[in-house]
């Protein structure tokens, strides 16, 4: 239910596309190319069965943890600050 100057599926349109850039960043952060068989952060050995479970894999476990846990802070559009989800 669209109201005001928004036009009809305006809502749904928006959920769409956040998810759609939630894909695409996903995405790109897949690695591709062959693995290291060295950290590229830390000089560690990277394990072989860790490069045969994801190829392209550039980082050790130690390494991928920490970014994975700077990335978890990166937030998508936040809806719950919008004006209409406050006059519910």
């Amino acid at each position: 239910m669209a109201g005001g100057w928004s036009k009809d599926g305006a809502e749904q349109e928006q959920i769409e596309n956040t998810l759609n850039d939630a894909v695409q960043r996903a995405r790109s952060q897949l690695p591709h190319g062959a693995s290291l068989k060295i950290c590229e952060e830390c000089g560690d050995p990277i394990p072989d069965a860790r490069r045969q479970a994801m190829p392209g894999v550039r980082l050790c476990v130690a390494c991928q943890g920490e970014l994975d846990k700077k990335q978890s802070s990166v937030s998508g559009y936040n809806r719950r600050g919008s004006k209409d989800s406050q006059l519910r």
